[in-house]
């Protein structure tokens, strides 16, 4: 039967061959917060694949695709991750450091330089990949960073 006579949802094994997460090109820098947040992702993966085999689910299942995915993604970050010491406290921005800064529009905001995987800007947190941790590694208090389209003044560094 040509595809154009089936239905997306119709299962022919398809559905589970999902594509692995991307693995970021950038070191796998992590906090000791972060390397705990990957163990227990693991886990959990670990978990959800022997949950889906106890189901009777096989390989073409999506939950054990899905399962399995985060398991290999979880698994090469853990053999990736490289456990990054607390930030030298020189008075300068480097990772771990939690970094409060003032915008021009008046804003004040703070963020703590972490791993990839850890990173959640509304909790505070970003990527030490990310432009506002590149734009301010390396600073000091009262220094101006330039973060997209406007200038920042780091006002602490903790």
């Amino acid at each position: 039967m040509s595809v154009a006579f089936t239905k997306e949802n119709d299962r022919d094994g398809t559905e589970a061959n999902l594509q692995d997460r991307p693995i970021s090109p950038h070191p796998n820098l992590v906090t000791p917060e972060g390397l705990a947040l990957i163990e227990a992702a693991l886990e959990a993966a670990r978990t959800a694949v022997t949950a889906a085999k106890d189901a009777g689910e096989d390989a073409t299942g999506l939950a054990f695709a899905r399962a399995s995915r985060d398991f290999r993604y979880y698994t090469a970050r853990r053999a990736s991750a490289q456990l990054m010491d607390p930030p030298p406290g020189d008075g300068r921005v480097h990772f771990g450091s939690r970094v409060t800064f003032d915008r021009q529009d008046g804003r004040r905001q703070t963020f703590r330089i972490v791993g990839e995987d850890e990173a959640e800007p509304s909790k505070g947190t970003v990527s030490y990949v990310s432009p506002v941790a590149r734009a301010l590694m390396g600073k000091g208090v009262g220094d101006a960073a330039v973060v997209g389209d406007g200038e920042v003044e780091i006002v602490t560094i903790g």
